[in-house]
């Protein structure tokens, strides 16, 4: 079992100090890993509502870092954590330029790197950086064939629907081997069945444990139907913690909650097969010491069983 911490990045919590001052302590204290996601707009008026609680975007999402740059930042300032991304939306990003970017950070960071990938949930963002909504499944299978190519081959060529290469070298590599390792989120049957079929594992998020165990059955069967070990798989929980002085009624933890049910969640979702935990605390904290006091009872309460 690991447990992770989200670096902060957002809110209150964007800027150089914090970001250096929590994964430096982070580290300290015995965390296995430090997540960060991406966000671009803060619509005055969505295209779609906020995939959870009352569907309204979390007002602390008005001030983001881009994830990569705050991995970076962690990086320079840590030496064994590892670093992770839940999730880089994929597809904002011409595959030759995001192999690069990940490829740096992975060498920067002496091999620590885990790339989690997502497509996101808000259209007004795909249409600001001029990417097509629809297609996403398609354009996702041929940015990982395009990313698997640069990181496994010598000489990368590649023809396809959307992205053209011309036969060139692509140096570095990844330095903790022939590729990164690939997790990615989603929640319909294709994205688990992606799951199964092409990556290291599956990021998820705090949600009934019987919903999201269902789900990562399938990702297993898809697995064992590819020729796949579906033990290899790693499932990646992230808990995004609104916490309370009172109990919440079970159907809101681990959304919302005290910080003893955040525990007991986590230590069930462990039991039910999550290989790795993380705990996102910018929507609760208002200080980095508010941050590390909570993260420290959470990481001391899951180790302790």
């Amino acid at each position: 079992m690991r447990i992770g911490l989200a670096v902060p990045q957002y809110g209150a919590f964007a800027n150089p100090e914090a970001i250096i001052e929590v994964s430096r302590a982070a580290e300290e204290m015995g965390f296995d890993s430090l997540w960060a996601g991406d966000r671009i707009l803060n619509p005055i008026n969505p295209s779609n509502p906020y995939p959870a609680g009352d569907g309204t975007m979390p007002r602390e999402f008005a001030i983001f870092l881009e994830p990569l740059s705050v991995l970076t930042l962690a990086a320079a300032h840590t030496e064994r954590i590892r670093l992770g991304t839940s999730t880089l939306n994929v597809l904002w990003y011409p595959p030759v330029i995001l192999a690069r970017s990940l490829t740096t950070l992975d060498v920067l960071s002496s091999g620590r790197l885990d790339a989690g990938f997502g497509l996101g949930w808000l259209e007004d963002e795909y249409t600001a950086v001029n990417v097509p909504w629809k297609g996403r499944g398609a354009r996702l299978d041929e940015t990982l064939d395009v990313l698997e190519k640069i990181w496994f081959s010598d000489v990368i060529e590649h023809n396809g629907e959307l992205f053209t290469i011309p036969p060139t070298k692509i140096l570095p590599k990844p330095k903790q081997g022939s590729r990164l390792p690939i997790l990615l989120g989603g929640y319909t049957p294709a994205s688990l069945r992606r799951v199964g079929r092409r990556a290291d594992g599956w990021l998820g998020v705090g949600r009934p444990l019987d919903y999201l165990t269902s789900l990562w059955t399938i990702a297993q069967r898809s697995a064992e139907g590819a020729g796949r070990d579906p033990s290899s798989l790693r499932l990646v929980l992230r808990i995004n913690a609104k916490l309370t002085d009172h109990k919440a009624e079970p159907d809101q933890v681990p959304s919302a909650g005290t910080l003893s049910q955040v525990i007991d969640y986590a230590l069930a979702a462990v039991a039910a097969g999550a290989d790795e935990i993380f705990l996102d605390l910018a929507q609760t904290a208002t200080a980095t010491s508010e941050v590390l006091d909570l993260a420290g009872t959470f990481l001391q309460g899951v180790r302790a069983g």
